[in-house]
């Protein structure tokens, strides 16, 4: 690793990580702010629920949990966490290497005396640690929100743990999988279609795997591998889920470093 490739990378990132974690503050604070009405209005709520689509419910996972209780509200706003988390990480992964391609200075850095084994090394544990430092500032928010707003109401610590732990995950398997189909096309020019594409693709394919139980895109959509709500409901991972969805980040990332050592970078003529 080089420690000036990780330095740069880290801090280059830091506006973008402090917007993105004002959002989630500002989101996990809203939301929360709500909590006291919700579980106050518990019979009013389910009457008004039991009014909407079966369907509706069901793609947005409100079909499974309480909202009246801590956890279960929380399960259900981390989702929306979860869609915020997936769209950052696949931004860092899609513009790993592609950005300094796109704007023809790969071939300096690759000029230095370092090997491009050690460049991607070096880039990847940046972008992760900007994801944990971002997922860091969701977990002292969240801690603080619910202190405020849980209105008495007891929770389990340990479930409350798995659910964050479950966005670490999703980061790991956005920023993976972005930067392996990054290596995959001829260029990215935009970073933000791509991330965009990918993340809201997963999350929809998720709702429709709700809707549709019959036909099993729950494989195929992370958002079902890390489901807050059967995590709550199950004080639990769904195992064979999220095995899978660990194998595939560790297939893209082991695919991303094959390419990246391989590929033919362009250089400024």
């Amino acid at each position: 690793m080089s420690a000036t490739i990780y330095l740069h990378e880290f801090r280059t990132r830091l506006k973008s990580v402090l917007i993105w974690s004002g959002s989630l503050t500002a989101l996990v604070f809203f939301f929360f702010s709500l909590f006291p009405s919700f579980a106050e209005q518990a019979a009013l709520m389910q009457q008004m629920m039991a009014n909407f689509p079966p369907a509706l419910l069901e793609a947005f996972g409100m079909t499974k949990v309480d909202l009246s209780s801590l956890m279960g509200f929380y399960g259900f706003l981390f989702a929306f966490v979860q869609l915020c988390l997936a769209i950052q990480a696949g931004n860092y992964g899609f513009g790993l290497v592609s950005i300094e391609e796109s704007e023809l200075t790969a071939d300096f850095l690759l000029s230095k005396p370092v090997s491009r084994l050690q460049v991607l090394i070096s880039k990847l544990l940046a972008a992760v640690s900007n994801l944990l430092l971002t997922m860091l500032i969701v977990t002292v928010v969240s801690l603080v929100a619910i202190a405020l707003f849980n209105d008495g109401h007891e929770y389990a610590a340990s479930t409350l743990i798995l659910v964050l732990v479950s966005g670490i995950l999703l980061q790991l398997f956005f920023l993976g999988v972005g930067l392996v189909i990054s290596l995959l096309v001829k260029r990215i020019r935009s970073v933000t279609p791509w991330s965009l594409g990918l993340a809201f693709g997963a999350y929809v394919l998720s709702a429709f795997s709700g809707i549709l139980g019959e036909i099993k895109l729950e494989y195929i959509t992370p958002f079902k591998h890390l489901d807050p709500a059967y995590i709550v409901l199950n004080a639990g991972f769904n195992t064979p889920l999220v095995l899978l969805n660990v194998a595939v980040t560790l297939v893209s990332l082991a695919a991303s470093t094959w390419l990246y050592l391989r590929r033919d970078i362009p250089a400024v003529s």
